[in-house]
């Protein structure tokens, strides 16, 4: 067969081809051999970039905002973190939500609850707080606190200054399996059932209330939902002068569930990290894309030839299968958030430290 006949008959056969696929179309039929090379991929390729949102900056925006509406009329005042490679997804990697909540002196975000799990980490303030099925978790700087899918909600600030968290939420997941329920209670918070501080008594200190007993009072399958900073911080130290430091995660401790050890919440996965003045981690890769909060000290992270630099506050994503590692200028401590709970229930997640 000669070059001009060999090219005619791949012409006739796409030829051929395309009048098939005129006629599937209306049929709802699409050939998976046009498309199978990007469906099922060598590798990840996560259209989410990496970034980092300037706390500064960000912080100047959500508190204009906070000259206009008020957080009863907005029901959440927050500033989605919305990834450049994700435009109009009000997505931070293709499977988690990021926002900045302001709730100013004197004002409640009324009570609702939703199929969505959610989690706050505090940039700012002191004594407001989030209430979960009426109890109040009064809130510090870095504290972490939960509101898992389905308990009842309500934010509030008795204080006299500006409270501003960071919200982590499964949006995204949820919206891909089409399940999202959402109510709202008619009154703005919800009727005081503990004092403040309760669960964290009873279910903080690595025991719980004995199984049926009046005391044991919070769902069996999560009763936790109040991670302090006064807690945590000092349990990172500890584990950070007890000696040998890991080379591609530095001092690193994870939230977890007392109920069952695992992740904090069902769907997201929480931790912390510790690097050294001086400590430079070497390179991993991770198919959880994964969202950073500094909360103390300078560095950069590198991403092959991109450096991010980073200073307390800012919020940083490093999306799934993304090589990078971390450089401390001084004693940096990170907190951290992704879908590492969902990919290992769904047997997804793999990692590749180089």
């Amino acid at each position: 067969m000669t070059q001009g006949e060999m090219t005619q008959g791949a012409n006739d056969q796409r030829s051929q081809l395309e009048a098939l696929y005129a006629a599937m179309a209306p049929q709802g039929l699409q050939p998976l051999w046009e498309s199978l090379h990007a469906l099922v991929l060598t590798e990840p390729r996560s259209p989410a970039k990496p970034w980092r949102w300037d706390y500064a900056e960000t912080r100047s925006f959500l508190m204009r905002a906070g000259d206009i509406i008020s957080a009863e009329q907005a029901e959440r005042r927050v500033l989605i973190m919305e990834n450049p490679g994700l435009a109009g997804q009000a997505a931070i990697t293709p499977s988690l939500y990021a926002g900045l909540q302001l709730i100013l002196p004197g004002e409640v975000a009324p009570c609702h609850r939703h199929a969505q799990n959610a989690l706050r980490f505090v940039m700012e303030g002191s004594g407001a707080f989030t209430a979960l099925d009426g109890e109040k978790a009064v809130m510090e700087q870095f504290d972490l606190v939960l509101t898992p899918a389905y308990q009842w909600h309500d934010h509030g600030n008795d204080g006299d200054a500006p409270m501003i968290w960071l919200d982590g939420l499964d949006i995204p997941t949820v919206r891909l399996f089409d399940a999202s329920f959402a109510e709202r209670l008619g009154s703005a918070a919800h009727p005081e059932t503990a004092a403040p501080g309760d669960t964290l008594a009873r279910y903080g200190h690595n025991m719980r209330p004995m199984r049926g007993s009046a005391a044991d009072r919070r769902p069996a399958g999560r009763p936790l939902f109040h991670y302090p900073y006064a807690d945590w911080r000092p349990a990172l130290q500890s584990l950070a002068t007890a000696g040998e430091i890991d080379p591609h995660f530095g001092h690193a401790l994870e939230f977890t569930n007392p109920a069952d050890g695992g992740p904090v919440l069902s769907t997201i996965s929480a931790h912390v990290r510790l690097l050294p003045a001086g400590f430079e981690s070497r390179t991993r890769q991770a198919t959880d894309g994964t969202v950073f909060v500094v909360c103390e000290g300078t560095g950069e992270l590198r991403l092959g030839e991109e450096t991010i630099a980073l200073k307390p506050r800012d919020v940083v994503v490093v999306p799934s299968w993304v090589p990078h590692r971390f450089l401390a200028a001084t004693e940096l401590v990170l907190f951290a958030y992704s879908d590492k709970a969902s990919q290992v229930k769904l047997d997804l997640y793999r990692e590749f430290n180089h």
